[in-house]
């Protein structure tokens, strides 16, 4: 059964891009992606993920958009990181959603099945603050499926995330973040 909660947010996703889409436009999307991180500091490591990344790819524009609920990450190291995670750091009440969105920088044939390394140029919004990043990922085109895993870092500050001074030795300001998500072909009708 279809998660009520998953097609609201892909109709969202698709109208939104629906202005630059052709009609007989291909897209591949999909949710329950996971995207996990880790913040290694010299007194505690931090780690945490979430399999509710949800993301749409474009195969004429070359265009994608992903999207993932700031609250469904879980793991930490205590109940009390997770609330200080979602209510100090990434205040995820004003700011529910991170998104990255724009378009791969190398010509793909979606067509063919194999596997590419691309880059992804967009800009990346987190906590209310967007940012221009070029990602590198890879992406595995079989059977009408798209693997895509991604590895990359996010600098705190750039985000303007504050981290207070009697934290730093706990949190880094260098986040490592690891995506995985599989994307389906669709058309627009489906």
């Amino acid at each position: 059964m279809v998660d009520a909660d998953f097609m609201k947010s892909l109709c969202i996703l698709i109208l939104a891009f629906s202005l630059s889409f052709p009609l007989s436009a291909q897209i591949y999307a999909g949710a329950g992606g996971k995207i996990a991180f880790s913040s290694d500091a010299p007194l505690e490591l931090i780690q945490a993920e979430s399999n509710q990344l949800k993301g749409l790819i474009d195969a004429e524009k070359q265009t994608f958009a992903f999207s993932i609920p700031m609250t469904s990450f879980q793991g930490f190291n205590s109940p009390l990181q997770r609330e200080h995670f979602n209510e100090n750091y990434l205040e995820s009440e004003l700011f529910p959603k991170a998104t990255f969105s724009g378009k791969l920088i190398e010509k793909i044939d979606f067509s063919k099945d194999g596997t590419h390394s691309v880059r992804a140029k967009g800009m990346l919004d987190i906590h209310g603050v967007k940012q221009e990043r070029i990602i590198r990922s890879e992406m595995t085109i079989e059977d009408g499926k798209l693997l895509i895993r991604s590895e990359f870092t996010v600098f705190l500050e750039e985000h303007d995330i504050s981290i207070p001074k009697i934290m730093s030795q706990k949190i880094a300001e260098e986040i490592y973040v690891v995506m995985e998500g599989e994307l389906r072909m669709r058309g627009l009708a489906d």
